[in-house]
């Protein structure tokens, strides 16, 4: 007898973050190549979805596009979706009344922030409402919530009665996340200087982007701030300015793909993560896999997370801890050896291990 493993997909067909839909692929792939014998992965795809899935998924389409989909799962319908093991990387999934212990079907998401609790200001409102009404349908069905770390799982369950239910798996970067050979050009097309210190985000205040720049600007260093969201880049110069980081040292960019953004941070003499949020910290784990050294504002899932493969200080320390950090080539040459060592502990193979382990355990 095969067991089916459903994965939902629609991150595949219309991604709300790059990020989300980079783990969802990651972790696809990485569930058909650690599939326990006689098991095998289902990709549950939007209606009228390109069948761009990852070697070994088998596609299933389901009958309605994706945004009638998710309006639907919305209230509860399950739109022929549900039964079955079922295993969604974000919280959209058909959460719906089950029975796992007769029928064997199980239903499981996962939430790699809670910026819709803790800073629904800066997301679409229609976002901040679609994610707080899957939580209250996963309270209510979901046989296990999936989150990266302790910390966030903590902050979860402050909101949301789940008891037991909560599981801790951590991301990744992109498997074969490496400067790409052409680094050097592709920093000048970007026009991007050669030297300089990278952070990541808005103006929002959960991004922290003030107290970096503040440490990158004390530390003499130009800033490359990546992910910075249409339109904020006035916004994310006023910032730097009053940080004390002129104009002509500070460059923003906008979300870039894995081969520009490898070669950005691969380039940096450092990245500095500034925010205190309990998000998942995706381009500080980037910078551990490429080897960058890592100043990290202190928080429960900077410690969690980047532990001692970085300098994890209080916000107001960056600054001196960045000087520190780059006073010298011993110093770098150390904090690249520990970043690397750290991001060790990431794998999306390892992920997906864990991921049927779950399933299994259910």
């Amino acid at each position: 007898m095969t067991v089916r493993l459903n994965v939902v997909l629609d991150q595949l067909v219309a991604p709300t973050e790059p990020d989300l839909a980079m783990a969802t692929r990651q972790l696809a792939a990485g569930l058909v190549a650690v599939a326990p014998a006689g098991c095998e992965v289902v990709g549950l795809m939007p209606a009228g979805a390109a069948d761009s899935l990852p070697s070994g998924v088998e596609p299933r389409a389901l009958r309605l596009p994706r945004r009638e989909l998710a309006a639907a799962w919305q209230v509860g319908m399950p739109t022929g979706a549900a039964g079955g093991m079922i295993h969604s990387p974000t919280l959209m999934a058909p959460l719906v009344k089950h029975d796992r212990v007769h029928d064997h079907d199980q239903t499981v998401v996962s939430l790699w922030d809670l910026r819709s609790w803790d800073a629904p200001d800066e997301l679409p409102r229609a976002r901040v409402l679609f994610e707080r009404a899957m939580l209250k349908r996963a309270v209510k069905h979901a046989d296990a919530v999936v989150v990266p770390t302790h910390a966030l799982a903590g902050r979860l369950g402050e909101i949301a009665r789940l008891g037991d239910r909560v599981r801790v798996i951590a991301g990744a970067a992109p498997s074969a996340f490496r400067a790409p050979n052409d680094a050097v050009a592709r920093l000048r097309d970007l026009n991007l200087p050669h030297t300089f210190v990278a952070l990541s985000g808005g103006v929002g205040t959960s991004h922290g982007l003030a107290g970096g720049l503040r440490a990158v600007a004390a530390a003499g260093r130009d800033a490359v701030v990546l992910d910075v969201p249409e339109g904020e880049e006035p916004a994310v110069a006023e910032i730097a300015s009053a940080a004390g980081l002129p104009e002509r040292r500070m460059h923003a960019r906008a979300a870039l793909d894995d081969h520009d953004r490898a070669a950005v941070l691969a380039s940096a003499t450092a990245f500095v993560a500034p925010a205190e949020s309990s998000s998942w910290p995706w381009r500080a784990v980037e910078a551990l896999a490429l080897g960058v050294p890592v100043v990290a504002a202190e928080s429960q899932v900077h410690q969690e997370v980047i532990a001692d493969g970085g300098l994890v200080v209080h916000g107001a320390d960056l600054g001196e801890a960045l000087a520190q950090l780059t006073a010298s080539d011993a110093a770098l040459q150390r904090a690249r050896v520990l970043a690397l060592d750290r991001a060790r502990a990431f794998a999306w193979d390892a992920a997906a291990e864990r991921v049927w382990h779950l399933h299994a355990e259910l």
